[in-house]
């Protein structure tokens, strides 16, 4: 069993559970078996949080700021295909690079950025999807927001069906999403050929820069990054040059097939900003709601207000699935710690939904906007703390081999790095401002400023630290140094524990253990009673069904006495995976040997996780038979 030291595959549930290499896939099958990843990363382009600053530039500006959209689009590509170039190469995803090459205190500064990120994100996606149930149903907002728990259950049934099955469900949210604004842009019918001047670049006015550093500055997630590297891990592929020059070549069809379709969704939101506002003189449109209040009588259609709210639901529940995948691979990349996926997915959606709530129940609804505004500064804090380590682990010659990026591609990606993190920065500095001219308070004002001083010094930390320690040694190019196996011990185990069921799998069971040991291991049989009375009376327990669960064990003991192999039997009460935990510690166990009943989704809560919660509380080998 795996203990904190231990590095973990990212994504461990799905690592390389689809095999590019099968001869099963032939032709433009085995292409196709590299696509997907892309499509999840590409949903938080086109999240709620994106649609404010599309509907302001194009109310405004008209279709003047495409090119805006066109250029942060190329800037994201380049970004992303880094990230998976690292996931591929490197076998690593970001949160695990930072790791084996930053201090742990800074780790951890990093790791608490990136959780408040991902908090940030899941906040955006929370309010999108409120509003677009609101705007759909007229359900008060308040009941949208608590609504948006419900999707954890959701995500564990998706992840307990597969990769593949996740991002076509991912893949058919983002169709519903494009179908809906290819419907709202044939109804506006805009004028082409001014969308087509749109791609010249030009800046009317200070206000539009505004706007155009907005869209720029929302267009990269950082979660995108850490998400992007875990998920091209899900492929197996061949691991020696050709197989990793083709995976990268596929990867980065992939991602430009994916970012050019959330660059059609934010393309069209302004286009249908620009053909219903623009050019009938309402420049004032910059929130969700009133895009929607608008659209029915300026269209002349009752369709296009319901396909607007559709969308709105469709990106937040895309893009709050792939926010929880990457809050996974932030806690077990930079701390080792794995907890229960709904765990993890209800933990960081509690976080997001207290503010809502709050802010909701406190200013009403009115204040919802300035939240959505709120998140996007928070997103900004990051960026540079995921943008510039990439850039330094894929131009590592040491660690990248022959895959290390061009100087041209360094030069590239640090100017837009330099681009994006002035952009960001001058954004929070614009609100601090703000906050600074308005506010009386002193205390806030110094929390600002130290949070300020804070930051910059992590940020220096993080842009010369690995070009301080570029002389250590690092990781291998695909994996660590191979072992010498001329010292290697093999375990003897002297006792092994067998977690029994009482069902037609014992015999099963009992047989891959003594598979385990020798002539001179024993054998601990341990059934726990989960009976009614057990709940209540535990170990004082004597009812019908004890009493029969303890003449089952001891007749497995007397079986395999008369074999001659030394045997005991231990009935637990009550709670399996603690009792479990108890009685072979108890025993000095030293193996422990336990059944997989393969439950899925809902009934993964109905009946208990009990390997998961039996592995990380001891400290032995568990070997887990398929039953």
């Amino acid at each position: 069993m795996p203990n904190k030291k231990d590095n973990y595959a990212s994504l461990s549930e799905v690592h390389q559970s689809v095999d590019t290499t099968s001869t099963k896939r032939k032709g433009f099958r085995k292409i196709l078996s590299f696509f997907g990843p892309a499509y999840l990363v590409s949903v938080g382009y086109m999240d709620p949080g994106n649609w404010a600053t599309d509907l302001a530039g194009g109310s405004q500006f008209g279709y003047k700021l495409i090119w805006v959209l066109l250029m942060s689009n190329l800037m994201a590509l380049l970004l992303q295909s880094l990230s998976a170039r690292l996931g591929i190469v490197r076998g690593r995803d970001l949160a695990q690079a930072n790791r084996e090459t930053y201090p742990r205190y800074i780790n951890y500064a990093l790791y608490g950025l990136a959780e408040i990120a991902i908090a940030a994100t899941d906040l955006a996606e929370i309010l999108g999807m409120a509003i677009g149930i609101q705007l759909l149903t007229g359900m008060p907002l308040l009941w949208g927001v608590l609504i948006t728990v419900l999707d954890t259950f959701l995500f564990l049934l998706l992840q307990r069906l597969g990769m593949r099955k996740m991002e076509a469900f991912i893949i058919a949210l983002i169709a519903i999403i494009g179908i809906s604004f290819l419907i709202e842009i044939i109804l506006a019918k805009p004028d082409m050929g001014e969308v087509v001047k749109g791609f010249v670049p030009s800046i009317p006015n200070n206000t539009a820069l505004y706007i155009a550093i907005g869209i720029i500055g929302a267009t990269v997630m950082p979660h995108n990054l850490y998400l992007h590297s875990a998920l091209v891990q899900t492929r197996k592929i061949k691991r020696d040059d050709a197989g990793i020059k083709k995976a990268l070549k596929l990867n980065f069809i992939d991602s430009a097939i994916a970012l050019n379709l959330a660059f059609f969704v934010n393309a069209a939101i302004l286009v249908l900003a620009a053909a219903v506002f623009f050019n009938t003189g309402r420049t004032d449109v910059g929130e969700i709601k009133q895009a929607h209040e608008l659209l029915a009588p300026m269209l002349g259609s009752e369709l296009a207000p319901i396909l607007f709210a559709v969308a709105l639901i469709a990106a937040g529940q895309s893009s709050t699935i792939t926010g929880t995948l990457a809050g996974q691979i932030v806690m077990e990349g930079y701390l080792n710690l794995r907890i229960a996926p709904w765990m993890r997915r209800l933990m960081t959606r509690l976080i997001a939904i207290v503010p809502a709530v709050i802010v909701i129940l406190i200013n009403g609804e009115e204040n919802i906007d300035d939240l959505l505004i709120f998140s996007q500064v928070i997103l900004s804090l990051q960026l540079g703390f995921a943008i510039i380590p990439l850039i330094h682990f894929t131009s590592d010659k040491k660690t990248m081999g022959k895959f290390v990026i061009k100087p041209f591609i360094i030069f590239l990606a640090s100017i837009i790095t330099i681009v994006l993190v002035y952009l960001n920065i001058r954004l929070v500095w614009e609100e601090i401002s703000s906050f600074f001219a308005t506010s009386d308070s002193l205390f806030w004002k110094a929390v600002i400023i130290i949070a300020a001083i804070s930051f910059l010094v992590l940020l220096i930390i993080a842009l010369i630290y690995p070009l301080l320690n570029k002389t250590k040694k690092k990781a291998s190019l695909v994996h660590a140094d191979a072992t010498d196996l001329s010292d290697m011990a093999v375990p003897d185990y002297k006792k092994i524990a067998i977690a029994l069921d009482f069902s037609n799998n014992d015999s099963k069971l009992i047989s891959y253990a003594l598979g385990q040991g020798n002539k001179n291991s024993s054998y601990l049989l341990i059934h726990v009673v989960e009976s009614a009375a057990s709940r209540l009376m535990e170990k004082e327990t004597d009812d019908l069904e004890t009493r029969k669960d303890n003449e089952q064990l001891n007749f497995y003991v007397q079986q395999l006495k008369e074999k001659g192999i030394e045997a005991t039997g231990v009935l637990g009460f009550n709670y399996r995976a603690k009792e479990i935990v108890r009685i072979i510690n108890e025993n000095d166990a030293d193996m422990l040997v336990i059944g997989a009943h393969g439950h899925s989704g809902i009934r993964d809560l109905l009946f208990g996780q009990t390997i998961d919660a039996v592995r990380h509380e001891i400290n032995i080998p568990v070997l887990v038979v398929s039953l």
